[in-house]
């Protein structure tokens, strides 16, 4: 039976050629070909002029032609020793069409489709049309779209050429109308499906889209909640079902998830195990967990990871910790032990960079703390792919470490990057309480010629401020990271916008900078500079500006010097939830100037996450400022506390001492805190971008002469919307003043509105 289905399976592919004897190719010719080149055709047959020429070879010839997708006929003759190839063009592709699409861009649908091997310019095969269905069905679905139906038609064109176009109706959006978990007992319901990013419709979800069916979130909510359980003490947690199902009109989507929990465990000791190494005391200070806690998945992990992290930093980059659990289920209690295994100490052979096609090497091995020929340290290079990531160079920063081939003690760094463009023509507009409209631009680039120095010039307006700038920073001055700066800018302000007493200045001023790195989180920066102000004032302005400028005259020249140290160690800067940031910086007007004072402000920012979705955060700032050598301190330098950035619920500025007019005049000392609660907005999931918060602030400003006391402070409470969103920051705030006295200007509806970036 075998003989027979192999006799018929070659006649197949001989049945197109006749039979004939062997000879010896005398000449190859091909015909029929239209778009295909006659040499595409020759590379595919398996013999070549002077060669003999066989059944089998006649055979191997078919089925490699046929096997390449472009001929839908193919022949073989022989005239005179000349074998004659005759081919039947498949019809090109010449046109893909879509009609009905609004979910999809075109050219997102052809994507799919090109994956599949159906594009403009291939061969047309019939049996992809139905692949290409349910390609576009495919992603129509990812986009709950149930509905959807497609339907392709083929239009023959001149010259053996078709159009494909696709009809699409899209149907209406499959919404989850219901998410049921059955099996709970230790847990609320609510607060289970709280953990989960599908959610059912809501006042948000027309833009998160997380009302929408998608396995793979899911797949991430059945983990999320997974984890939960098992960060909770419930080790024999299991999920026994998940049901998915859509009604007929695929208009409502319902899941339901069966749970069983199984018992909660309490950690009754933990051991160490294997080879430790370092001392077992400071090994044991890095295991989260501790006899009489309940278990905890996260803890444990964090545990191995803490060791598995420090004996990296030793060397040993194959160290692995292993949790063994023995569980008393009687007693509901586990016993752990970590068996450690170091592996061998490494060192590093050779760092490699790729991908730094613009950027020069040296600007991404000089952010390196791992040196090569050293031992490997993981905290090292950890610090570097930060260091990497805090450029701004880069939308990818990927570090691995391979071993190298035939040794058992090497590894190599190998760094891939993916640059990003850092030239940037900018143009905003935005609105804020304070400024009114603001308008802006600005034309920098972050990386000049690769060599990862920066240039901004930027210029913005609005009725309060218009600024120009340029500026030049080289942040490796010297090769120990040292960077200098220049600075050149011209400023105008226009205080009567501001609800102050009277005044402008107008400034020009150039300076240079300096900032040295101290240790990984901090740094000093040293500034000098000369700026002239030349200041307006008019009849109603506040008695000490026209005092001031009688004595000082209208036009100054300064020489600022400033120093300044800051710490930053939050876990990120534009949504931290965890770390501290702190601020101190002295300004002073030096000898060569007609003014003589001294600025020095603090600034301390602590983050603490009280739960997944809560953060604690405490800001902190105090200011003192005056006068030297017998001179008072420039009004226009004076402070100031109120709205939207200090104390909210108080208009902006206008918190401290006043003129006779009671106008805000500022002040030489300032005081604000800030307590906030912030916690995502809801319908959006975990997305920090988007925060609420409930807030406490508490501020106010002295002036010359007044003594600080903690009664004179404003109080305020209320409610804040920040959202890092595409264009800036939008900071929205209603607060609630506690303490009004007589005098003080309300203003409880707050906002900044695409702020300049």
């Amino acid at each position: 039976m075998t003989r027979y289905l192999a006799a018929a399976c070659a006649c197949l592919w001989i049945g197109a050629a006749h039979a004939f004897d062997p000879f010896v190719v005398r000449d190859i010719r091909v015909e029929g070909i239209q778009r295909i080149e006659a040499g595409t055709v020759f590379s595919y047959l398996p013999v070549k002029v002077g060669e003999t020429m066989t059944d089998e070879k006649a055979a191997a010839a078919i089925k490699s032609l046929f096997a390449t997708g472009f001929f839908k006929d193919v022949r073989l003759e022989v005239q005179r020793d000349v074998l004659i190839v005759m081919v039947e063009e498949r019809p090109a592709v010449t046109q893909i069409d879509f009609i009905g699409n609004k979910e999809f861009e075109k050219e997102a649908l052809r994507k799919g489709l090109r994956e599949i091997g159906l594009a403009e310019g291939r061969s047309f095969d019939k049996a992809l049309l139905d692949q290409a269905e349910q390609e576009i069905k495919r992603q129509y679905l990812s986009r709950g779209l149930y509905g959807a139906s497609v339907v392709a038609t083929v239009t023959p064109l001149e010259r053996n050429r078709v159009g494909v176009s696709f009809s699409i109706n899209e149907g209406d959006v499959t919404k989850i109308r219901q998410i049921n978990i059955i099996g709970n007992n230790a847990f609320r319901e609510k607060d289970l499906l709280d953990l989960f990013v599908l959610q059912t419709p809501g006042w948000l979800t027309w833009y998160t889209k997380n009302d929408q069916y998608s396995k793979q979130k899911l797949s991430g909510d059945l983990e999320t909640l997974r984890s939960f359980y098992l960060n909770n003490g419930y080790l024999e947690f299991s999920i026994d079902s998940t049901q998915v199902s859509i009604t007929p009109d695929k208009k409502d989507i319902y899941i339901t998830v069966n749970i069983r929990e199984g018992d909660k465990y309490t950690v009754s000791d933990v051991n160490l195990g294997g080879d430790m190494l370092l001392p077992e005391s400071e090994l044991r200070g890095l295991v989260q967990l501790k006899p009489g806690e309940t278990f905890s998945r996260q803890k444990l992990n964090e545990s191995t990871k803490n060791i598995t992290d420090r004996l990296g930093n030793e060397g040993y980059a194959f160290a692995n910790a292993n949790a063994v659990p023995e569980l008393d289920k009687a007693a509901k209690r586990v016993a752990l032990t970590i068996m450690i295994d170091p592996g061998r100490r490494v060192y590093v052979r050779r760092i490699n960079v790729s991908g730094n096609t613009r950027s020069r090497d040296e600007v991404v091995r000089r952010e390196m703390r791992q040196l090569e020929g050293a031992y490997y340290d993981a905290d090292k290079i950890q610090k570097s792919k930060l260091r990497l990531d805090r450029l701004g160079y880069f939308t990818e920063v990927d570090v691995e470490t391979p071993a190298v081939p035939g040794t058992s003690d090497q590894v190599d760094v190998s760094i891939k990057v993916k640059e990003k463009p850092t030239g940037a023509i900018t143009l905003g507009a935005g609105f804020s309480s304070e400024e009114k409209v603001i308008l802006s631009g600005s034309i920098s680039q972050q990386n000049i010629f690769g060599s990862g120095k920066h240039i901004t010039a930027a210029l913005s307006t609005s009725k309060v401020n218009r600024n120009a700038s340029l500026s030049f920073t080289n942040p490796y001055y010297t090769v120990d990271g040292v960077s200098r700066g220049f600075d050149i800018y011209k400023r105008r302000l226009d205080a009567s916008y501001l609800s102050l007493g009277y005044y402008t200045t107008d400034t020009t001023g150039a300076g240079v900078r300096f900032g040295i790195p101290l240790t990984e989180v901090d740094n000093l920066g040293l500034g000098l500079g000369v700026e002239n102000t030349k200041l307006g004032i008019n009849e109603t302005s506040p008695t000490t500006y026209k005092e001031f400028v009688q004595i000082f005259g209208n036009d100054n020249t300064t020489v600022p010097g400033t120093i300044g140290w800051i710490r930053e160690q939050r876990d990120s800067a534009l949504t931290p939830t965890s770390g501290t940031l702190i601020r101190a910086n002295l300004e002073a007007g030096l000898p060569g100037g007609t003014l003589k004072y001294y600025k020095l402000t603090e600034q301390v920012q602590w983050y603490y996450p009280l739960s997944r979705t809560y953060t604690f955060m405490l800001n902190g700032e105090i200011g003192t400022a005056d006068g030297t050598e017998g001179k008072p301190l420039p009004f226009y330098k004076n402070f100031y506390a109120g709205g939207v950035s200090s104390v909210r619920g108080y208009d902006s500025y206008s918190l401290g001492p006043r003129d006779d007019l009671g106008d805000p005049i500022g002040g030489t000392r300032r005081l604000v805190g800030n307590a906030e609660v912030l916690f995502p907005m809801p319908g959006t999931g975990m997305d920090r971008s988007m925060r609420l918060s409930v807030f406490v602030d508490a501020g106010q400003v002295w002036g010359a002469g007044e003594k600080m006391s903690m009664s004179d402070l404003r109080y305020s409470t209320g409610l804040a919307f920040n959202w890092t969103s595409p264009v800036g920051p939008i900071r929205l705030s209603y607060g609630f003043p506690l303490n009004i006295q007589e005098g003080d200007r309300i203003q409880r509806m707050q906002f900044l509105l695409g702020q300049v970036f």
